[in-house]
């Protein structure tokens, strides 16, 4: 099978493909043809090593100084090729999807996970390519918004940056919850952004849409507090997705400010927080928004497209020969 796995921190070109033997699962696991598999900014941001402000040294002590010591690839759709002794709660063939989690290695042609992991059956009103989208942006913007912001309905919800995966599905989860939305989007992406749900939406490089805003989801932190601030009705929350290490002690030190709240940090990905997102899809409520699908052998040209951080909708690649 073909592994793609990153030789050095820098640009695309550090991608390299190697080969190596099909897995054989152990005592309760399951062995995994993937079929298709995100490329996120997440994904840049380990390749290259490019992250906010004050949290490259905190990275590179995680996953690897001279380079990401980490496999590449953290989610993935696929079928099941194969099963460890004891395992009974999925049968070969079966159409599944899951989450390797931050060790990665979703971007291969086989893997193996524990079937009592973060592995769950694949809807059949999902593709495979849709079910590679799944979990990034939505288990992003369904922790964000239900747990951390706690979003009512007739509340009024921001998204800034409402076309990619985060914001696309904070977008579709803000409209189940029974919220008014608005957005801001790249011109070329506001008809995306309408469909989505979003009932007004402007140019992100100009003027917000007029507060005042219960909410705000600002993904790629462009408004910061400075910016919401204006914005937010009283008891408004400000939800920061990308953060530098200083907005994130601030927002730890000072998480209210004039009757408003910050909200910042770390979504789960847990398997309950899957489960909850696979019923959020069944009663309507989200589905990913595809953008980009390419093959795997052009992993380099995705994750070119994904650290410019503008793409609509989820970009993934299909596993083919490379």
């Amino acid at each position: 099978m073909k592994i793609a796995s990153y030789t050095a921190y820098g640009g695309p070109e550090t991608i390299a493909f190697t080969d190596a033997p099909i897995p054989t699962p152990a005592a309760g696991e399951v062995l995994v043809r993937v079929r298709a598999a995100p490329v996120t900014a997440g994904d840049a941001r380990l390749r290259s090593g490019k992250v906010p402000r004050g949290l490259g040294l905190m990275l590179r002590a995680t996953i690897g100084w001279r380079r990401p010591r980490v496999a590449a690839g953290w989610a993935f759709s696929g079928e099941v090729a194969g099963l460890g002794a004891g395992v009974s709660e999925f049968a070969p063939g079966q159409r599944v999807f899951g989450l390797t989690g931050f060790k990665g290695g979703a971007h291969r042609e086989f893997l193996v996970i524990r079937a009592d992991g973060r592995v769950l059956p694949l809807p059949d009103s999902l593709t495979h390519e849709e079910g590679a989208a799944f979990f990034f942006g939505g288990l992003t913007a369904a922790e964000f918004l239900i747990d951390r912001a706690r979003l009512q309905p007739g509340e009024r919800l921001l998204v800034c940056g409402a076309t990619g995966a985060v914001g696309g599905a904070a977008v579709q989860i803000g409209r189940h919850l029974g919220a008014r939305v608005s957005a801001t989007a790249s011109p070329a992406n506001h008809p995306l952004a309408r469909a989505l749900g979003a009932g007004e939406v402007t140019d992100y490089r100009r003027m917000p849409p007029p507060g005042p805003f219960d909410v705000i989801l600002d993904v790629m932190g462009k408004l910061g507090w400075a910016g919401a601030r204006g914005l937010l009705a009283p008891a408004g929350r400000h939800v920061q997705i990308t953060a530098d290490l200083w907005e994130m002690l601030g927002a730890t030190l000072r998480p209210r400010r004039e009757g408003r709240r910050i909200i910042m940090g770390t979504n789960r990905d847990d398997r309950p927080s899957m489960q909850r997102l696979v019923a959020l899809h069944r009663a309507g409520g989200y589905t990913p928004a595809l953008g980009p699908v390419l093959p795997f052998a052009e992993l380099a040209r995705a994750h070119a497209i994904a650290e410019g951080f503008h793409k609509p909708g989820n970009l993934v690649v299909t596993m083919a020969a490379v």
